[in-house]
């Protein structure tokens, strides 16, 4: 009986610790698909482009998603839109909770001619 318990106890926190990591893995990505619409498109060198403010803005809100994940930072600001072209850059820059300034390197993945599939490094 006791070996029964011991093995529903060692189940449930082996189903509880692969949930955490799914769960973890899903709030952390650091891949967003964001539209080209008139709200968030601008023009870099002649191509269509994510305004720099909305690459900040969600770089800066997914950088640190859960307190296991990340570095808290703040202040991120990005020098130019980020071209809708599949492997265009561009690095961003923020400043962490100790006061160091971080670079962010930021890389389209996928566009199209209604959304850029983008993605940064913490």
């Amino acid at each position: 009986m006791q070996r029964k318990a011991l093995i529903s106890v060692i189940g449930g926190a082996t189903a509880a610790v692969a949930l955490a990591g799914v769960g973890t893995y899903l709030i952390a990505g650091t891949e967003s698909t964001t539209a080209l619409d008139e709200y968030t498109t601008v023009l870099v060198d002649g191509h269509k482009a994510l305004a720099s403010n909305i690459v900040a803005l969600r770089t800066q809100g997914k950088f640190h998603p859960v307190p296991w994940v990340g570095t808290k930072v703040s202040d991120v600001s990005c020098p130019t839109g980020l071209k809708a072209v599949a492997g265009a850059r561009i690095t961003c820059t923020g400043r962490t909770a100790k006061g160091k300034d971080i670079d962010i390197p930021v890389t389209v993945v996928k566009a199209t001619a209604t959304s850029v599939t983008w993605k940064f490094e913490r």
